[in-house]
C-alpha cells in the first residue's frame, strides 16, 4: 500500500454520482420544478453524501492503521 488516500471509496462515490439514479437524485434535489420533489430528495441526497463520507473516512482510518503497523514492524 503506497498511499493512505481512500481511492476505493472515491471511485465508488464517482460511480454512484455518475449513475442514472444518482443523477436523478441530484436533479430532483436541486433542479426540480416542484417543491415537494425537492423536499423529498434533498434529505436523501444528504444522507447518501454522509454515507459516502463515512465510508471514505473509514477506509482512510484502516489504511492509516495498516501503514502504522507495517512501519512498526509488527507481525500477526
Amino acid at each position: 500500500m503506497r498511499t493512505r488516500w481512500p481511492w476505493i471509496s472515491l471511485l465508488l462515490a464517482i460511480v454512484v454520482i455518475v449513475s442514472p439514479q444518482g443523477r436523478a437524485v441530484i436533479h430532483n434535489a436541486f433542479f426540480s420544478g416542484e417543491q415537494l420533489s425537492r423536499n423529498i430528495a434533498q434529505p436523501i441526497f444528504c444522507i447518501g453524501l454522509a454515507i459516502l463520507v463515512l465510508i471514505g473516512a473509514l477506509e482512510w482510518l484502516v489504511r492509516l492503521l495498516i501503514s502504522r503497523r507495517r512501519a512498526s514492524g509488527a507481525t500477526t
